[in-house]
């Protein structure tokens, strides 16, 4: 799903053409006619970055700034009308992480929102890793390659992991046994699935040790197995 944008300016027309261009580009996004509304939302929703226009009345977009890098560190870029150095300055100096001046060309705007959310990606994988996936009452840790179910400790040889690792991270999709075998022998699946029926069943033996996960990898009949 695509990353999630607010956009926060008093002009709805400059709302709804963000809006329009954030669409066609697949975002999802929520327009605010002010900061305190902003505010509001970013304390029930998860943004990915924000458009904020400097000059709105009530809060403005400096103080509105100050006020989210308290506790948020997503991207911001400021709109504003305001294009001496200073101005710029100021934004840049308060937290934010771009300027545009208005007009702007909508495009051109776009390419800084794809460049600041690609390096906010890129600093989150760099700054906080995933090591664990979680399905449920199961957790693995791709680190250092275990697996706990229901808080206790699943001893697995390395196959039964790698087996249950690609599972996990295509969590929901219906893998049949040429995929399956293919992804942790890396090697071309024939006349292999005795390999992989015996290995999933020893390791849903494993995975059902307390008898409360019989179903925990599904077999779906003539197609494959899924988590």
């Amino acid at each position: 799903m695509k990353e999630f944008i607010l956009i926060v300016d008093d002009d709805e027309d400059i709302r709804k053409l963000l809006g329009i261009y954030l669409g066609n580009e697949g975002y999802r996004y929520l327009a605010c006619e002010n900061a305190a509304q902003a505010l509001e939302v970013l304390e029930h929703y998860q943004v990915d970055l924000i458009l904020l226009d400097v000059m709105m009345p009530g809060i403005d977009g400096i103080d509105a700034c100050l006020r989210i890098r308290e506790k948020n560190k997503m991207p911001i870029i400021f709109m504003s009308a305001k294009s001496e150095d200073m101005d710029i300055i100021q934004g840049l100096t308060v937290g934010g992480d771009d300027y545009v001046t208005k007009p702007f060309k909508p495009v051109e705007l776009l390419t800084r929102i794809k460049a600041q959310l690609r390096r906010y990606k890129q600093y989150n994988e760099t700054e906080h890793p995933v090591h664990t996936i979680q399905a449920d009452d199961l957790t693995v840790d791709m680190e250092s390659r275990q697996a706990w179910v229901s808080g206790l400790e699943v001893r697995l040889t390395r196959k039964e992991y790698d087996i249950l690792e690609y599972m996990l991270r295509n969590k929901g999709q219906v893998l049949s046994m040429a995929q399956i075998y293919e992804a942790v022998w890396h090697e071309e699946f024939f006349q292999a699935e005795n390999a992989v029926m015996m290995h999933i069943a020893n390791l849903r033996s494993k995975l059902n040790w307390d008898g409360a996960h019989p179903d925990f990898i599904k077999t779906c009949w003539g197609r494959g197995y899924q988590i």
